[in-house]
């Protein structure tokens, strides 16, 4: 069992974050936030995926202005992505908006990042101060020490600026494209302060490779108990962000979401099409919402074992397979019947 990093707890919505709260699993929208259609349909898929918080990014006053017609027909918390203008944070606040994303430091004047604050403390809104090693203050880019340290250095900047104005609902980032970077970051950070933390490695590329960056990432840091809310970061539909998002929970026994698939890698003792069957049983299931474990497995060495450790299984054999529930052969059937007996059985009882 891991044991987490106490961190205060912080409200985003009806989301709690940090302290005894379930790690959540965030995600960003890719349409132009102006296009108030495609972007509530992009939510409501992401909301069907199972995203508890999405973030849209603000880029103008009508990117701003669509966040009021956005909110009426989602139901996640909406967090708004803003850099530099301090006038569409209390913009977006004004709207509706049930956090923000903005690094104090970036937003001009004192008297700027005063009135963001009060606003912010007057409607119970968090700010995440959000790190990216691609775009730290110039002074601290140019200093000769590594990245990461860089990174945690700029953090405490924008925290102590959220402290001075009394302001404590604050939860905070430090990405990098380096997984290695983003490591070191979080580690130290999590040293320092106790609010809770956002963990992402960003710019991570497309699926295949950035699954890789991210479960390697996120995977490390959460195992050591850091981290109370995710986004894997990804060039691809976000929907794909959420699920490798409860992925990786899932692999660490963090969240249960949805099945567990355990299926082999295969080799020459399997006498059935294990791959292809693998594929169409977790593709048949993924709308299963509930934490049960199917083993898919190609022969009977390891087969029957997996098998009845689940709650539902397969092992096969030349050409057959044996359909098992709870730890019991309830059938023997031909290879061209695996799948339909399988997934009878289980859609059947759940």
């Amino acid at each position: 069992m891991i044991k987490r990093r106490k961190s205060k707890q912080i409200q985003i919505g009806d989301v709690k974050i940090g302290g005894d709260a379930p790690i959540s699993v965030q995600s960003m929208c890719n349409t132009d936030t102006r296009d108030i259609r495609a972007t509530v349909n992009q939510i409501k898929e992401l909301e069907d995926a199972g995203c508890e918080l999405i973030r849209l990014a603000v880029l103008n006053k009508d990117a701003a202005n669509a966040i009021k017609d956005i909110k009426k027909q989602v139901k996640i918390p909406v967090i708004a992505d803003i850099h530099f203008d301090y006038r569409l944070a209390i913009q977006c606040i004004e709207n509706g908006i049930d956090a923000l994303r903005i690094n104090p430091g970036n937003i001009g004047r004192d008297e700027n990042v005063k009135k963001v604050v009060s606003l912010a403390k007057t409607n119970n809104i968090p700010i995440r101060i959000g790190i990216n090693a691609g775009s730290l203050e110039k002074e601290l880019a140019a200093l000769d020490i590594p990245l990461h340290e860089k990174m945690v250095k700029s953090a405490l900047h924008h925290i102590k600026i959220l402290e001075d104005n009394d302001f404590d609902k604050i939860k905070v980032s430090l990405k990098s494209s380096s997984v290695l970077t983003t490591i070191e970051a979080y580690r130290q950070i999590a040293k320092i302060v106790d609010y809770p933390l956002h963990l992402g490695v960003t710019e991570t590329g497309t699926l295949k490779g950035g699954l890789i960056k991210s479960s390697v990432g996120l995977g490390t840091l959460l195992a050591e108990g850091i981290g109370d809310t995710i986004r894997v970061s990804l060039t691809e539909n976000p929907v794909e962000e959420v699920n490798a998002g409860f992925g990786i929970l899932k692999s660490l026994e963090l969240r249960q979401k949805g099945i567990n698939f355990v299926s082999c890698p295969t080799c020459g003792r399997c006498q059935i099409d294990l791959i292809g069957l693998a594929k169409k049983v977790e593709d048949a299931l993924k709308n299963i919402d509930k934490p049960i474990t199917v083993a898919v497995m190609g022969c009977p060495v390891n087969g029957p074992g997996e098998a009845k450790h689940a709650d539902y299984g397969v092992a096969g054999a030349i050409k057959e397979g044996y359909i098992f529930k709870k730890g019991e052969i309830i059938k023997r059937v031909p290879e061209e019947d695996i799948l339909k007996e399988l997934l009878l059985l289980i859609e059947n009882e759940n």
